[in-house]
């Protein structure tokens, strides 16, 4: 494996690690699929199979972290979600 690969990949992790809030989304009984993954699409930035990704762990698990970021970015997006009729959360992150 390249060295340089691994060196990128720890940067990436800690820089995730710092970001101080998490956005998460909570499972409801109206929004469907299909409108979960468009808004994480569209206002979270994920590319469809990582909204599909998160979709099917709020439907299973009652809830799933989908951004970290600087609370700026966390708050417009907590704002975007829940005006798309989305529950969800923000918090400071614990790690």
């Amino acid at each position: 494996m390249n060295p340089n690969t691994i060196e990128q990949e720890d940067a990436d992790v800690a820089t995730i690690e710092a970001l101080p809030y998490v956005l998460t989304l909570h499972n409801d009984d109206f929004n469907t699929f299909d409108w979960v993954i468009k808004c994480l699409v569209n206002v979270c930035n994920h590319k469809f199979l990582q909204a599909t990704q998160c979709a099917h762990i709020v439907h299973n698990n009652g809830k799933c972290d989908v951004k970290k970021g600087d609370y700026d970015e966390i708050k417009t997006m907590y704002e975007k979600l829940q005006s798309a009729n989305l529950t969800v959360s923000m918090q400071e992150s614990e790690t």
